[in-house]
Parts: C-alpha cells; sequence; structure tokens
C-alpha cells in the first residue's frame, strides 16, 4: 500500500500488492466512447471546440508543406500529456509525467522521427538550416557546431521541463500539507489557503507544458520541411 504522499513518484510503489502505478497512465482510453454518442455533451462540445483551435494552430506553424493529418500527432501528444498532468494532482495517485522514462521516451522518439525524416528527404534543407542566412564565413564552423548541438540536447530539453515543473509543485504541495500537523490551529485556514492557489497554480502548469511541449514539437517538425 501507498504509506505517504510521496510515493506517487515512486514506479515501484505497488497498490494492493499489485504494480499498477503505470496502468493509470492509459486510463485516457475510457473517455474514448464520447466520440461515438449521437448527442454530445457540454464537455465533448467543449473539448472538441479545444481541439479545433490546435488544428488550426498547429496547422500554420507546420506550413503549406506538411502532411495532411499530422497535427493529429501533436494534437494527441496534447491531450495524453494534459490528462496525465492533470491525473497527478489527485491525492495519492502516481504521476507519469514527472518521470522522465516517460517524457524522454516521447521526445526521443519524436526528435528521432523529424531527424531521420529530414537527413533523408531533404538533406540540402538541413545543412542550410545549420547555417543562417548572412552568417560570416569565419563563423560558418562555430554556427554548425552550435546548431548541432541545440539539435542534440532538443529532446533532453522537452523532457526534462517537463518532469521537472511537474515535479516541483506536486513537491511543494506535498511539503506544505505534511507542515498541517505541527501548525497552530490559527495558521492552518492560512495554510489551506495557500494549498488551494498553489493547486490552481498546478492546474495552470499542466495547461501550459502540455502546450508548450505539443508546439515545440510542432515547431521542431516544421524545421524538417
Amino acid at each position: 500500500m501507498m504509506s505517504n504522499l510521496f510515493s506517487i513518484f515512486d514506479p515501484s510503489t505497488n497498490l494492493f500488492n499489485l504494480p499498477l502505478n503505470w496502468l493509470s497512465t492509459f486510463l485516457g482510453f475510457m473517455f474514448i466512447p464520447y466520440m461515438y454518442w449521437m448527442i454530445p455533451n457540454r464537455h465533448i462540445i467543449f473539448w472538441n471546440i479545444i481541439l479545433t483551435k490546435l488544428h488550426n494552430e498547429f496547422k500554420t506553424l507546420m506550413g503549406p508543406n506538411s502532411f495532411k493529418g499530422s497535427t493529429f500527432i501533436f494534437i494527441s501528444l496534447f491531450s495524453f500529456i494534459l490528462f496525465n498532468n492533470f491525473l497527478g494532482l489527485f491525492p495519492y495517485i502516481f504521476t507519469s509525467t514527472s518521470h522522465l522514462t516517460l517524457s524522454l521516451s516521447i521526445s526521443i522518439s519524436l526528435w528521432l522521427s523529424f531527424m531521420l525524416y529530414g537527413w533523408i528527404n531533404n538533406y540540402q534543407h538541413m545543412f542550410i538550416h545549420m547555417i543562417p542566412q548572412g552568417t560570416p564565413s569565419i563563423l560558418m564552423p562555430f554556427m554548425v557546431l552550435i546548431e548541432t548541438i541545440s539539435n542534440i540536447i532538443r529532446p533532453g530539453t522537452l523532457a526534462v521541463r517537463l518532469t521537472a515543473n511537474m515535479i516541483a509543485g506536486h513537491l511543494l504541495l506535498t511539503l506544505l500539507s505534511s507542515t498541517a500537523i505541527n501548525i497552530p490551529t490559527f495558521l492552518l485556514m492560512f495554510l489551506i489557503i495557500i494549498q488551494i492557489l498553489l493547486l490552481i497554480l498546478e492546474s495552470a502548469v499542466a495547461i501550459i507544458q502540455s502546450y508548450v511541449i505539443a508546439i515545440l514539437s510542432t515547431l521542431y517538425s516544421s524545421e524538417v520541411n
């Protein structure tokens, strides 16, 4: 059994002697039948509006040379990360996006697919992208080195950004809640207000981080076309 709130960060923690933590990542599939409803509710209508806005924005960022339907990859990525970010806000539920195992798997697979497609199909464009227009000849080797390093560290920055933001907020909420036992009663209401404000902030961070990951992935894919 989970003994404390810090167990939500431990993948090896089991529930009823069953290692079911990573299965919480797939709870989003329970919402798939919503799309087959003959009369959708307000939640589905609101979610469809959000996805339509994202589709239009991703399509604009990817440019006219993008493949049809490629925006749905990033919409699915946004939905998956958003769901798991929000899932981690509930007590004693495993936060999968706070682990580099998940975030690195997503970012490296996307980055590798972009790089392989770009260097195989548009290698001239990839070489040109390494040297910005107007760069002096003496600086060209350094620009190639800088662009190469920036391309290599992209999956790491994507993964660490998501993981660090998820861990930081959850740990702050956990540490503040653990002090409630030892503080005077008149300060308890003040602590509850702070916790509510932090929970609102964490909800905003969950949305922003999923949006940032999806937008950056879209921008990286647009550079290989």
